[in-house]
């Protein structure tokens, strides 16, 4: 039997984060819109990633804090139980009735299930039974940007009944907001040692003894800094060095914090197998795990986290059904889209994409951005409603098939131009746009210019110890800055007069006139400039 179909003017495929944000800028113009989410309302970022890391981070940054400045004494090892109620509080005890009410406050329809591409403008959605009768409310994981997730699981063998199928129709327009999903290693014994991703690492309630941490990327860092902070003997495995996306400056000087930290650093190094004995058994908790390094070393401790990447989540997408061959996907199955973040290949102009899934910046702060700007294209391309709370109409939408101008409302040229990223570790690292080698293979002729932030006053009121570097590079035919990177306390704060400045492409003599209060760490902007000769 055919099933019938549902109508709405565009249907969003993923209710993180950035599918929120998609789906309500859409909404805008007087579009019907309905958000297909298969786990919880508010993705990742909100439940397991960007939300409770920090939390778990927290702590431990005030205590170096206190340990640091004269007067006050060391407060002593985190509260870890109290640490994790935070994180729970954090997480809404990972309950996103909120978010629903929101979605639904805002006009919008929420679809629980799992979403697939069925055809043009045709979503199919695979409905848990729990969903059909009421009560799949909260049950973990997320469509979202950032993690993406595992699938929820919602054929009858784990409930013995058969999930009902809903079809969606949309008038205008599908976008595909639905993450990515970690990587796992193709290590021997690894996928049966149960390892921990970063969901199981932010959402744990107790802290493991020891901790094997494989990957020096974001995440990696980390947890490693956290774990440690709350009691763990952390154990770091990176294949190259820390934080490769950053200045090579920046990781080096994680690294030399973390092993300070108390955190065994291991670089250049890869594990060649791991061993844990009882993993496969559900009615008892697995062994310690063992890992076996190249150079034949054993490693053995209570939990191991692997963060060696994470790959856009467009395995069962269905984007076959639209035409799209597997050629035809970018690096990791990316959703391959213009600026105005329209699907490539894809005739008609209906299908739009946003966030991890378009492998574009991988962090929840762009695929928001994305979200904005995609919302606004579908918006005003297909809306009918003017009003208070319609697109600007300072510049004209672009005609479906072409891109928006750069700097627009409807381009997200700050992927490409200004991509930004901030790490909590101790001490934090923050950037904007290209590193020096970036820029450098990229053409753009730079000068590095870098500075101490210790000599500057405002570090010296901060603690006694203040450790910090920062470096802008300058375009020495434009005469503006293209990047900056900062490494300190609290560096993640000292980013955005960056990233304004990038973005806006603010000449040097003007950024001369911008007086950086005193004393404080900002007035590194001062030195920058009389360093590079003005």
């Amino acid at each position: 039997m055919s099933l019938s179909e549902e109508l709405f003017d565009v249907v969003v495929i993923g209710g993180g984060a950035v599918g929120e944000n998609a789906a309500d800028r859409a909404s805008r113009t007087g579009l019907s819109v309905a958000v297909v989410e298969s786990e919880l309302v508010g993705g990742e970022c909100s439940y397991w990633a960007c939300m409770p890391s920090k939390v778990l981070l927290r702590a431990g940054a005030v205590r170096a804090l206190a340990r640091d400045t004269p007067g006050l004494r060391d407060p002593g090892a985190p509260d870890a139980a109290a640490v994790f109620a935070r994180r729970d509080e954090i997480t809404s005890n990972w309950d996103d009735a909120g978010q629903v009410s929101w979605v639904e406050g805002a006009g919008m329809t929420l679809v629980r299930g799992h979403g697939r591409l069925a055809g043009e403008r045709l979503v199919e959605v695979t409905v848990p039974p729990a969903a059909v009768s009421g009560t799949a409310g909260g049950a973990g994981g997320s469509d979202g940007d950032a993690e993406g997730g595992a699938e929820s699981g919602l054929g009858e063998a784990d409930t013995g009944e058969t999930p009902v199928t809903r079809l969606l129709r949309a008038r205008h327009a599908v976008i595909v907001a639905t993450g990515s999903v970690p990587v796992l290693p193709d290590t021997p014994g690894l996928a049966e040692a149960a390892p921990w991703s970063s969901r199981e690492a932010t959402s744990a309630d107790a802290v493991p003894e020891s901790l094997v941490v494989v990957g020096g990327g974001v995440v990696g860092v980390e947890m490693a800094n956290a774990y440690t902070d709350l009691g763990a003997q952390v154990t770091l495995l990176a294949r190259g060095g820390l934080l490769s996306n950053a200045e090579p400056f920046a990781g080096e000087m994680v690294e030399e914090a973390l092993r300070k930290l108390g955190v065994d650093v291991r670089t250049g190094i890869e594990a060649s197998s791991v061993e844990r004995p009882g993993a496969a058994l559900e009615d008892s908790a697995p062994g310690p795990v063992t890992v076996t390094l190249a150079d034949g070393e054993k490693i053995t401790a209570a939990e191991i986290l692997v963060a060696t990447g994470r790959v856009p989540r467009t395995a069962d997408l269905g984007v076959e059904s639209v035409g799209l061959a597997e050629s035809a996907l970018g690096r990791g199955g990316a959703l391959v889209v213009d600026d105005s973040l329209q699907v490539t290949g894809v005739p008609g102009g209906w299908l739009y994409a946003c966030g991890d899934v378009t492998g574009r910046a991988p962090t929840t702060h762009h695929g928001k951005y994305q979200a904005r700007i995609v919302g606004d294209v579908v918006a005003a391309r297909y809306g009918t409603e003017a009003g208070d709370r319609s697109p600007t109409s300072g510049d004209p939408e672009p005609a479906v098939g072409q891109e928006g101008k750069p700097w627009s409302r409807y381009a997200a040229t700050a992927d490409q131009a200004a991509h930004v990223q901030v790490v909590f570790t101790q001490p934090q690292v923050s950037w904007v746009g290209p590193t020096e080698h970036e820029a450098r293979s990229a053409g753009i002729p730079v000068e590095a210019v870098s500075y101490d932030l210790s000599w500057v006053s405002g570090a010296s009121v901060e603690t006694p110890g203040y450790t910090g570097r920062a470096q802008v590079l300058v375009d020495t035919q434009r005469r503006v800055l293209v990047g900056a990177t900062f490494v300190g306390p609290d560096a993640g704060e000292m980013l955005h007069a960056a990233t304004i400045a990038v973005v806006g492409e603010v000449p040097l003599d003007r950024l001369w006139h911008a007086v950086p209060a005193y004393p404080t760490v900002s007035e590194v902007w001062l030195r920058f400039l009389e360093s590079y000769g003005l």
